[in-house]
């Protein structure tokens, strides 16, 4: 069975009476149902918030080993180390300006201690099998690294400008890999590209980027209809911020479709949801919070708060 991740929010309705997001319904939203990591994310991004709570709350999540578990993602509700959670909390720590060298250093000893034999990073562990978790969390026969979770987790490295043996092969692993690619899949080329995003080698990016440029657009991965049902992805999805390189596949027009919808998909409840099965209450509800944030900083990114 593939492995599904789910990385951006995709709203299941959108409700026609509202023209902005109410943004003191999503903060009780975020009170009411939220973790607190990612009430600590809101405080920080749109409050002001101090760093160092952020940094604790994410720390919380952390183990013995260097790496990150106990449902920081939320589909995957083991103790032990997962590398989608080592993804989320070093994505947390950059989004919100929260670099901290001692928690990034024991992720990138944890990911050098678990790395395939090619390098880079698996999609799932076998550490989580025995705990509850979403079906589609499954690990790969032979551990081969895994296009998202590699390129996500390297991108963001390369976005802070750290130096490590692990990104060192991990950069290898995905320029041979986007080489291969002849099949693509959603969540494979969301990982691909934020390595693309980050990457140092500007010019090989941007080279690789339209070489690979059919792969997204003509392959129907991307869903152009902003009111499409289902476990679609939208074009906010590939690229989500205007500096994107994704932005370049879109017109504005499209992009512009697609932030409306999302500025109007907040629930009667204040937050936003997602288009993925909800095997969880747990899962949904700290799911719902982690996506309410991203919602908010998304628009806002996009001029739209």
């Amino acid at each position: 069975m593939a492995v599904s991740f789910k990385t951006a929010a995709r709203p299941l309705r959108c409700d026609g009476g509202m023209t902005s997001p109410d943004i003191g319904k999503a903060v009780q939203f975020l009170a009411a149902n939220a973790r607190v990591v990612d009430r600590r994310r809101y405080e920080r991004l749109f409050e002001g918030g101090d760093a160092q709570p952020v940094r604790d709350a994410v720390a919380a999540y952390r183990n013995p080993d260097g790496g990150f578990g106990h449902a920081l993602e939320p589909d995957v509700r083991a103790p032990a180390s997962q590398t989608a959670a080592v993804e989320l909390a070093l994505r947390i720590l950059d989004e919100t300006g929260v670099w901290d060298a001692a928690l990034v250093g024991g992720a990138c000893a944890w990911l050098a201690a678990t790395a395939p034999a090619e390098g880079g990073a698996v999609a799932a562990d076998p550490g989580q099998e025995p705990w509850p978790h979403a079906p589609w969390w499954v690990p790969e026969e032979g551990r081969p690294a895994s296009l998202i979770m590699t390129g996500l987790i390297a991108g963001t490295l390369h976005a802070r400008r750290v130096r490590h043996p692990w990104l060192d092969r991990a950069t290898e692993v995905m320029w041979s890999r986007i080489g291969q690619i002849t099949e693509p899949t959603p969540y494979g080329m969301l990982g691909v590209l934020r390595f693309l995003q980050y990457v140092p080698d500007r010019d090989r990016a941007r080279t690789v980027f339209a070489q690979i440029t059919p792969l997204i657009t003509d392959s129907g991965i991307v869903t152009l209809d902003p009111d499409a049902p289902g476990e679609v992805h939208s074009p906010l999805d590939f690229a989500p911020e205007p500096d994107s390189l994704g932005r370049a596949l879109f017109d504005q027009a499209t992009i512009k479709a697609h932030l409306d919808h999302l500025a109007h998909a907040q629930l009667d409840d204040g937050g936003w949801t997602f288009n993925w099965l909800a095997w969880s209450p747990a899962a949904e509800r700290d799911w719902r919070g982690y996506l309410t944030v991203n919602a908010l900083r998304l628009l806002r990114a996009n001029g739209r708060l």
